[in-house]
C-alpha cells in the first residue's frame, strides 16, 4: 500500500512538473531571447552530418552557445568535419560526446531495440549534466533517445528555461517523411521539412535550408 502510494505521488509530481514546463514554454513562445541558449546538435553520419554542419555554420556562435555536438561512436568522420568548421570561424566554446549508435544500417528492429536502450542510458548523464535548452537534429537515429528523453526529462526540472526541440527533416527526405521523423513529430516544438510535399498542420515548410 504505501509503495502504491509512494508511485502514485511521483506520478503526480512529475506530471504537475510537466504541466508546468508546458505552461512556461507556451508563455516564453513569443518571448525574444537575449542570453545564449545552450545548444545540444546531434550529427548523423554521411549525409546528415554535412546538412546539419552546413545549417550550424550559418548559426550565430555567440548566441548559440555553448554547442554540445552528439555523435554515434566511431563516426570519425563528423567529428573531423565538426572542428574543422567551428575552428574556420574561431569558435571555442563547444564539445564533441560519443554515444552507443542507435540502429546502424541494415540493422533489425528486433536488435535496434536493445541497442537504443543502450545509446538511452548513455544520453541521461549527458543531458543531465549539459542541461540543453535547444535540441537541433535532422533525422539520424541517434537522435531518438536525445530527443524523447530531453522531452520527458523536462518535467522534473520544470523551474529551469524549458527545453526547445527542433526536427530538421533530410533534404533528401522529398516525398514521405524519415522513420525518425514519425518517431519525433509529436515531441518536437519546431518541425522543419524542406519540400512543399511534406508540409502539413504540424511540419513547417521552410524550402531549402543550406
Amino acid at each position: 500500500m504505501i509503495l502504491a502510494w509512494v508511485f502514485v505521488s511521483i506520478v503526480a509530481f512529475y506530471g504537475l512538473g510537466l504541466t508546468f514546463s508546458y505552461q512556461k514554454r507556451a508563455r516564453h513562445s513569443s518571448r525574444r531571447r537575449i542570453s545564449p541558449v545552450r545548444t545540444m546538435i546531434v550529427l548523423g553520419s554521411g549525409g546528415h552530418s554535412t546538412e546539419m554542419i552546413e545549417i550550424v555554420e550559418k548559426m550565430d556562435p555567440e548566441r548559440y552557445s555553448p554547442r554540445c555536438y552528439v555523435l554515434a561512436r566511431g563516426d570519425t568522420r563528423s567529428a573531423r568535419a565538426t572542428e574543422h568548421m567551428e575552428a574556420e570561424r574561431g569558435a571555442r566554446d563547444f564539445s564533441i560526446v560519443e554515444i552507443k549508435r542507435s540502429r546502424k544500417l541494415h540493422q533489425s528492429f528486433l536488435t535496434s531495440i536493445f541497442s537504443t536502450i543502450w545509446a538511452t542510458c548513455e544520453s541521461i548523464p549527458l543531458l543531465v549534466t549539459f542541461r540543453p535548452e535547444l535540441v537541433l537534429c535532422n533525422g539520424p537515429g541517434t537522435c531518438v533517445p536525445i530527443c524523447l528523453l530531453a522531452f520527458f526529462l523536462d518535467g522534473l526540472w520544470p523551474w529551469r528555461e524549458p527545453v526547445r526541440i527542433v526536427f530538421i527533416e533530410s533534404f533528401c527526405r522529398v516525398k514521405s517523411i524519415s522513420l525518425t521523423g514519425r518517431i519525433l513529430t509529436y515531441f518536437t516544438d519546431l518541425f522543419v521539412v524542406q519540400w512543399p510535399a511534406l508540409a502539413s498542420p504540424r511540419a513547417k515548410y521552410l524550402g531549402r535550408l543550406f
